[in-house]
C-alpha cells in the first residue's frame, strides 16, 4: 500500500506558481488546496472568511502579536472566549491543513504549509520565482494594469509574503535553505516546471 505525501508551493506573485500547482496536482491526481483553505478554515471554525482574508491582505508583521489592525473580541461561537489575533487564525487554518493531510495526498500553495507539515517525511517542499518582467507581464494581463502598476503591486507582495511567512515559520521566505527545490519558472516555463517537480516527487515518494 502506497504511503500518503504532500507537495508544498511557495511562490512569488506572477511566477505562475498557483497554475503550476494545480497543474502538478491534477498530472499527480492528489487534491489541490490554495486559496480553498481560506473558506474550508472559515466553515470549520465558524468564522467569517473577511477574517481570513484580511489576514492574508494585511502588510504589517510585529513580534508584538503578529498583524497591526486585526485585533479584537467576536462573540460567534465556538470561538466567542478568544481573543481573535493572527496567531488565533494561523492556529484554525494550520489544522485544517494537518486534517487535510490525514486524508490523503495533497498539495498546498502558500500558508506556511512547509512549516506547518515539517515533522512528516513524506513532505516536498517548493519554491517558485521568476524573472521581474515576466511576473509584470502576468500581473498587468491579470489585473488590466499598466507595467509601472504591475511592478509595485509584485514589490508589495513580495514584502507582505516575506512578513507573513518569516513571522509564522521563523525562516526565511524564498530562500533556498527553507526548501527543497527552488525553481525559477522563467528558465523552463510552466509545463516543463510542472515536468521537473512531477520527476523529483515521482522519485522522491517512489511513485
Amino acid at each position: 500500500m502506497k504511503k500518503d505525501y504532500f507537495i508544498t508551493i511557495g511562490r512569488q506573485l506572477g511566477s505562475g506558481g498557483r497554475i503550476i500547482g494545480e497543474k502538478l496536482a491534477a498530472r499527480l491526481g492528489i487534491s489541490f488546496y490554495d486559496k480553498e483553505l481560506i473558506q474550508i478554515a472559515a466553515q470549520e471554525s465558524g468564522l467569517g472568511k473577511e477574517y481570513f482574508e484580511q489576514a492574508d491582505e494585511q502588510k504589517g508583521y510585529s513580534i508584538f502579536g503578529g498583524l497591526f489592525g486585526l485585533r479584537g473580541g467576536i462573540s460567534e461561537e465556538p470561538f466567542s472566549t478568544y481573543y481573535l489575533n493572527n496567531e488565533t487564525l494561523f492556529k484554525i487554518q494550520s489544522d485544517v491543513i494537518r486534517r487535510l493531510a490525514e486524508k490523503g495526498s495533497c498539495l498546498f500553495v502558500g500558508r506556511c504549509a512547509d512549516y506547518v507539515l515539517a515533522d512528516n517525511p513524506r513532505c516536498l517542499n517548493i519554491f517558485i520565482y521568476a524573472d521581474m518582467n515576466d511576473r509584470i507581464k502576468r500581473i498587468a494581463e491579470l489585473q488590466k494594469n499598466s507595467p509601472e502598476k504591475a511592478r509595485d503591486y509584485a514589490e508589495k507582495s513580495d514584502k507582505k509574503r516575506a512578513g507573513y511567512y518569516n513571522y509564522f515559520s521563523n525562516k526565511e521566505w524564498g530562500v533556498a535553505e527553507s526548501y527543497h527545490l527552488c525553481i525559477n519558472s522563467s528558465v523552463l516555463g510552466i509545463e516543463e516546471t510542472v515536468d521537473l517537480i512531477y520527476q523529483l516527487a515521482s522519485k522522491r515518494f517512489d511513485l
